[in-house]
């Protein structure tokens, strides 16, 4: 029986030049990013400068996390203590964290069996709550019809914030993941596409946005250090009226991220290569739904999901812990209770409870894999047939035990 020895967490090495500039960052000991020899620019406000081109922004803000990027957003556009905001109800913790850690209220919309937001459900909550903002998950890496979408936010007078945790380099119709919304936020923790351990990024091209988000990060009096910021005079009419609330990047971790900025086209074919020798491998598995990719979506699937329809949670446990003898590390969205990154709408108690009956549905059945770029093809392929035949072998257990029941009936 085949087992795989790998490691579904190993990501690769940091790039040589992102070592080097790291080790010259200790050596002289300037990591906070206002701390600079005269006539020096942080490798933060390099950082920025460059992810903006990257994105195509007018305006880019390097920060300590993902979630930290999509709060400071939702502080940006002035989203009140109470207010109501609209999000996906599948997600991960961190985005109904940034909402609550503001004192807002998440709505959560219903999930389509393509993993993406619901249209109708989205705007029948947007009208029924008044909510003025939502915050876009494209999680898992998921894109909705990004045209349609800000079609209906836009009737509907809400506002978008992208959480592109999982589409950097991603883009829809060919224009970037992040870039659609009012704001797009990214993450830079160890198993995304870039990787700094923890880290984030805001990017918008509204300059009142722009100097709000510097300005709540921490820059102090200093925000002409920055090269991707609005200029002086938009900070002078908000300087004295917005709060500090600390979450710059470092340089060191900047220094780290610079280079793998020119590294993600090239990871992403690398990933979508992954992607689809993990989609031949399970295609045509009875009994296992895999999810669509639609035209317009370029994406950079670091992940892999599938969908298990009509089975009960029994058997799906079943297949997760077949699987992990075998060395495959599945996660399963519909587990009853959250296991390591992963829960659901239903864990987060501090948000108001909801019934999302059609969103239960397509949990129940989900799971989820990474897909390192430590692995190589012949690694997915073994994985996949690993699952294909846990799948089988699953399923005909399932058949085998009715055959039975109705037998001894």
């Amino acid at each position: 029986m085949e087992r795989f020895t790998g490691s579904f967490t190993q990501q690769e090495p940091i790039p040589e030049e992102g070592i080097a500039a790291a080790l010259d960052i200790l050596r002289h000991g300037r990591l906070h990013r206002y701390n600079t020899a005269a006539g020096e620019v942080s490798p933060t406000a390099l950082l920025e400068q460059e992810f903006a081109e990257f994105t195509g922004a007018r305006y880019c803000l390097a920060v300590a996390s993902g979630g930290y990027a999509m709060a400071t957003a939702l502080r940006a556009v002035q989203v009140c203590p109470g207010a109501p905001v609209l999000t996906n109800a599948f997600t991960l913790a961190p985005v109904p964290g940034a909402i609550a850690s503001i004192g807002a209220r998440p709505v959560f919309i219903e999930t389509t069996r393509d993993l993406t937001i619901d249209f109708p459900h989205l705007e029948q909550m947007a009208r029924a709550t008044g909510a003025q903002v939502l915050v876009l998950s494209h999680m898992r890496g998921h894109l909705c019809d990004m045209d349609r979408l800000m079609t209906l936010c836009n009737s509907l007078g809400v506002r978008v914030i992208e959480d592109c945790a999982h589409t950097m380099g991603a883009a829809w119709n060919g224009v970037p993941s992040g870039r659609h919304g009012v704001i797009g936020c990214y993450s830079t923790q160890t198993y995304k596409h870039m990787n700094s351990g923890e880290g984030g990024f805001l990017v918008t091209d509204d300059a009142g946005l722009a100097a709000r988000s510097v300005l709540l990060s921490g820059s102090y009096m200093l925000y002409e250090r920055h090269l991707a910021a609005p200029p002086p005079e938009v900070f002078e009419a908000l300087r004295l009226d917005v709060p500090n609330v600390s979450g710059r990047m470092d340089n060191l971790r900047a220094a780290i991220l610079r280079p793998q900025i020119a590294l993600l086209p090239d990871r992403a074919a690398r990933w979508t290569a992954l992607y689809r020798v993990m989609e031949r491998g399970l295609d045509q598995t009875n009994g296992l739904r895999l999810i669509p990719r639609p035209e317009p979506e370029a994406f950079v699937p670091s992940s892999f999901q599938f969908t298990l329809p009509g089975w009960d949670p029994g058997r799906v446990a079943a297949l997760v812990a077949r699987c992990a003898a075998r060395g495959v590390e599945l996660k399963w969205f519909g587990a009853p209770d959250p296991v390591g990154f992963t829960s659901r709408y239903e864990h987060w108690r501090y948000a108001s409870p909801q019934s999302l009956p059609q969103t239960d549905a397509v949990l129940a059945g989900l799971i989820d894999l990474r897909l390192p770029l430590t692995f190589s093809p012949e690694d997915v392929a073994l994985i996949a047939r690993i699952i294909r035949a846990e799948v089988l072998a699953v399923g005909q257990g399932e058949i085998e035990r009715v055959t039975l029941g109705q037998m001894g009936d």
